[in-house]
């Protein structure tokens, strides 16, 4: 602080004034610097907190994967955003209220994170029990069978949590009979397995747990937090220069190739070669995954036959006899399952080896010459992956194929019956498509190849879209449906009587590498999206997932024959219904 001699001597030509008059001056000129000290203060802080409160509403705002619908937040909800991955088209408010209803339908608890192994779920340890039935009775056609899943430890104990990734299926190897069961978690360790009563005779319950609730933890952070353990890359060719780029639906690094489709917002990007243009790119292929993903400790939760796939025993009879039904003929065949704790209704289950509908709708047996008979005159369009092309495959063999010299395993392709008028087309999705190598020209979106089509009476149109999406966040396959299921109400609109055959997710052999990039779970997940986004529209499920579940088969991404047969038969009754007597 200055003294009086010191503002004087700093100030000469200023006049000296009485002592409260300069003590006034002081004070005020120490309130400015104060004041003024404050303000700054103030201003910086209420920056900080404006930046502070942005990102932690974007933490809050982010989607809740719920353990239980009772803690879903209650009231209204704050508007969604997704920050899972690179975000190049802000939802419409309906979009952000669908996406939101799709995350929480598929909300799976969360586990406390282990310690150790021995803390995990250990299918060798856990055990289940077929329940005895309501006052003891005989089990009759009709009725329904459950069994209490105690999942426990490695080291015996019985686990306090939900989680777990398990299946279910009730069959009869004498009879070549099987139906998939249901799995309810009570969230407390405890599982119950529900199961339909369809056929006379034997049936054996078999419950198998595909993946830990830790292991479950590790594949939910692994799609939400590393989109890019999956890429892609292009060739770029002009003349003798060629250069080969990375590509991806989301790149961090530039300069980008921007490929992203101008009518459905498809994003794709590749990195700029460095002395071509983007407009060289020749083609597409899959780059491979990348390694180190998971930690030493996360690598234990995905052991072949110790934690991936591994059967749980029975503590007694994991078998049962099945008495007809007690009714007169024509109630047997109009018989629905009585109601049980949890209603159960599957899609259908195989007896003596055939596929039946469980609504009742006789599935039709075809031969040779009734495929051509039911194909007479009908144009069938088949888009997706290579579980949609092993369609394309099978019926090739009843229409000669019309050579476009395209590679087999990748098309497009067609098949061509000109006394028959029969028409059948494959082709692939677009990106992310892990084929092999597709020619940039042939990278084609499902939605815009359904805007080509006229449609109409004889015209069929089969997708299977899911196996190449599982590595990438669920936002990315919700966003695609809903550009395909848009596409599919237009073509619906103009070509009234177009009969639309969507194939769901199935099961596949898992190791680590595959349960990591590909898992059931993913699978899961992603058919529970694609049944949510297309209920109500005047579509046929083929369900795939309980057909592959029920069979006696080990599990494959590409079904055996005896599978896809039943699928085929499943679709031809689609196109030809029987005639009504």
């Amino acid at each position: 602080m200055l003294t009086d001699k010191h503002e004087a001597a700093a100030n000469p030509g200023q006049p000296k004034g009485d002592p409260v008059s300069r003590l006034l001056s002081r004070r005020a000129l120490i309130f400015f610097l104060l004041a003024l000290s404050g303000l700054s203060f103030l201003l910086r802080n209420i920056l900080t907190l404006e930046n502070l409160s942005y990102h932690t509403a974007s933490m809050l705002l982010r989607p809740q994967n719920s353990s239980h619908p009772a803690l879903a937040q209650k009231g209204p909800l704050p508007p969604y955003n997704n920050h899972t991955i690179c975000s190049h088209l802000e939802p419409t408010p309906d979009e952000a209220l669908e996406d939101r209803a799709l995350l929480d339908a598929i909300a799976w608890p969360k586990p406390p994170a282990p310690t150790s192994l021995n803390q995990t779920s250990d299918p060798v340890h856990s055990l289940f029990a077929i329940l005895p039935s309501k006052g003891g009775r005989e089990r009759c056609v009709g009725d329904q069978l459950e069994a209490l899943v105690q999942m426990q430890d490695f080291q015996g104990r019985p686990k306090r949590y939900g989680g777990d990734f398990l299946v279910a299926r009730l069959h009869s190897p004498e009879l070549g009979a099987g139906v998939a069961g249901t799995v309810v978690d009570h969230l407390n360790g405890s599982y119950s397995a529900l199961f339909p009563l369809l056929w006379e005779g034997p049936a054996q319950v078999t419950i198998t747990m595909v993946h830990s609730s830790e292991a479950v933890a590790v594949l939910q952070r692994l799609r939400e937090q590393r989109a890019d353990r999956f890429f892609f890359q292009s060739l770029f060719r002009s003349g003798k220069l060629s250069e080969t780029t990375v590509c991806n639906m989301c790149l961090p690094q530039e300069p980008l190739c921007n490929y992203t489709d101008l009518h459905t917002g498809e994003p794709w990007y590749c990195l700029k070669p460095k002395r071509l243009s983007c407009d060289t790119r020749i083609n597409h292929f899959k780059g491979g995954y990348k390694k180190d993903l998971v930690t030493h400790k996360e690598a234990l939760l995905f052991q072949s036959r110790v934690n991936i796939k591994v059967d749980i025993h029975a503590s007694g009879p994991d078998r049962i006899d099945v008495l007809p039904k007690k009714i007169d003929d024509q109630a047997l065949k109009n018989r629905s399952i009585e109601p049980g704790p949890v209603k159960y209704n599957p899609a259908g289950y195989y007896y003596k080896g055939s596929w039946r509908s469980f609504d009742g709708t006789p599935v039709r047996q075809f031969d040779a010459k009734s495929i051509t008979q039911c194909l007479t005159s009908k144009m069938i369009n088949m888009y997706g992956d290579s579980t949609m092309r092993q369609w394309f495959e099978y019926l090739r063999a009843f229409v000669p194929e019309f050579n476009l010299r395209s590679p087999s395993k990748v098309g497009p392709l067609m098949a061509v019956d000109c006394q028959h008028n029969i028409l059948l087309k494959y082709r692939c999705h677009g990106p992310p498509i892990g084929f092999s190598t597709v020619r940039a020209s042939e990278l084609r979106y499902v939605a815009n190849e359904l805007d080509r089509l006229p449609g109409g009476p004889n015209t069929v149109v089969v997708l299977s879209l899911w196996a190449h999406f599982s590595p990438f966040p669920v936002e990315v396959y919700i966003r695609r449906m809903r550009n395909i299921r848009r596409a599919l109400e237009r073509l619906l609109a103009r070509g009234p009587g177009t009969l639309v055959v969507i194939r769901s997710a199935n099961l596949r052999a898992l190791d680590k590498e595959m349960s990591l990039n590909h898992s059931d779970w993913f699978s899961l997940q992603l058919d529970r999206i694609l049944r949510n986004m297309f209920m109500g529209l005047a579509v046929v499920f083929v369900d795939a997932w309980e057909m592959t579940l029920a069979h006696n088969s080990a599990h494959n991404i590409h079904p055996p024959p005896d599978i896809i047969k039943n699928m085929i038969s499943l679709i031809l009754t689609q196109v030809c219904p029987a005639k009504k007597s």
